[in-house]
């Protein structure tokens, strides 16, 4: 079982975005049993909120509900319990480290650095720009299950 906590600022935008597209991929590569994916936040901001509205929207447009997920904040004790833990910016992986006493498995990683453009995904609560968020999280959750494939990591 491959176990994968998505990580952004707040758990309403980002991090859920990226723990429902990842979900939806692996239904549909028919890897459903060997998964267990998850979402968290760095900060205690939006604790117990659903996920934003229009990341809802935008999941929405592509077949992908979210319904019941509400944002928690990532513990030090998710760092044992997942395999990896993938940040959307460097912010979130400073505070990544911070929560949970550093990597010294070189678990936390960013979403993009899975890709052929490595970088941050930028945030929407910031941009309003919720489709190039949307571009940016499929592109690297498909990147990542591509890794994963490759490694034979499943």
């Amino acid at each position: 079982m491959k176990r994968i906590l998505f990580v952004c600022h707040g758990n309403i935008c980002r991090s859920p975005m990226a723990e429902f597209v990842m979900k939806d991929l692996v239904r549909k590569a028919g890897l459903d049993d060997g998964f267990d994916i998850e979402s968290a936040a760095t900060s205690t901001e939006e604790i117990g909120n659903e996920v934003y509205p229009p990341a809802r929207r935008k999941l929405a447009e592509h077949g992908i509900g979210c319904k019941g997920k509400r944002a928690r904040q990532m513990t030090s004790r998710d760092y044992d319990r997942f395999d990896l833990l993938i940040g959307m910016d460097e912010w979130n992986i400073r505070n990544m480290n911070r929560i949970s006493g550093g990597d010294p498995d070189g678990k936390i990683r960013l979403l993009m650095d899975y890709t052929s453009r490595p970088g941050e995904v930028a945030d929407p609560w910031y941009t309003g720009n919720f489709e190039a968020t949307w571009r940016d999280v499929l592109e690297g959750c498909q990147a990542l299950l591509e890794t994963l494939k490759e490694r034979q990591i499943l």
